[in-house]
Order: structure tokens, then C-alpha cells, then sequence
């Protein structure tokens, strides 16, 4: 199993398809990092040879954000958002929705299981 920066991507897939295993590297960038190293889309990643790893190892480090940087980048403008008490921040903060989607219903991947709350019992008409 071959292994870029820290992570094992499938043997037997495609070489496009095992570099999408990467944190931040899509289809798209996937074809561009082939295209860029020449190596050949299609090739099974168990067939790359050592100087490929290596060509494609370095395109990774100097010219993309993937992996361990790019988590750490995403993290700190979420700590930031949070920082400065923006509605953004406040929203991470709190657990709720943060791009403007309804919480009346729905919403509850960001806030969790349904946390039932007992109504009120109806008021009887005294007559």
C-alpha cells in the first residue's frame, strides 16, 4: 500500500481515484497532480513506482494545503470566527446551522437528537 504524507491509499484502485483518499484533494485536483507528475490517470496505485510517489509527494508539499495543514487552517478560522463573536462564530458556538438554514424543524445534524421538552397541559374552562 503505497503511502502520501502519512496516509495509505488503495492498491487497487485507479492512481486518480487512491489521491482523493488525501484531505483536500478532490477529483479535479486529483487529475491535475497526474497530469502535473506524468503519471498515467488510469494506472493501479500498487503499480507506481518509487520516483512517482516521490514526484508526486513533492508537487503535494510545495504547491497544495492537504492533510494535517489544511485541518489545522480550516480550525483556526473557525476559532477565529469564534473569537470575535461574530453570528458565524456564535452559531459554531453554540451548535446550531451556521449558513442561514431553518432550525423550527430539520437541523438536527448540528443539533443532535431530539431533546424532548414536556408542553403545556391544556388549561381546563371553568364554567
Amino acid at each position: 500500500m503505497p503511502r502520501l504524507l502519512g496516509v495509505d491509499i488503495p492498491n487497487e484502485k485507479a492512481a486518480v481515484v487512491s489521491l482523493t483518499y488525501l484531505f483536500g484533494v478532490g477529483p479535479q485536483t486529483a487529475r491535475d497532480l497526474c497530469h502535473l507528475a506524468g503519471i498515467e490517470p488510469h494506472k493501479k496505485a500498487r503499480d507506481l513506482a518509487e520516483d512517482e510517489l516521490g514526484r508526486l509527494a513533492a508537487l503535494l508539499e510545495r504547491d497544495y494545503t492537504v492533510e494535517g495543514p489544511l485541518r489545522r487552517q480550516l480550525q483556526q478560522n473557525v476559532t477565529r470566527l469564534r473569537d470575535i463573536k461574530c453570528y458565524r462564530g456564535i452559531r459554531h458556538r453554540v451548535g446550531l446551522p451556521v449558513r442561514g438554514q431553518r432550525t423550527r424543524t430539520n437541523a438536527r445534524t448540528r443539533k443532535g437528537p431530539k431533546k424532548t421538552v414536556a408542553g403545556k397541559k391544556g388549561v381546563k374552562d371553568l364554567r
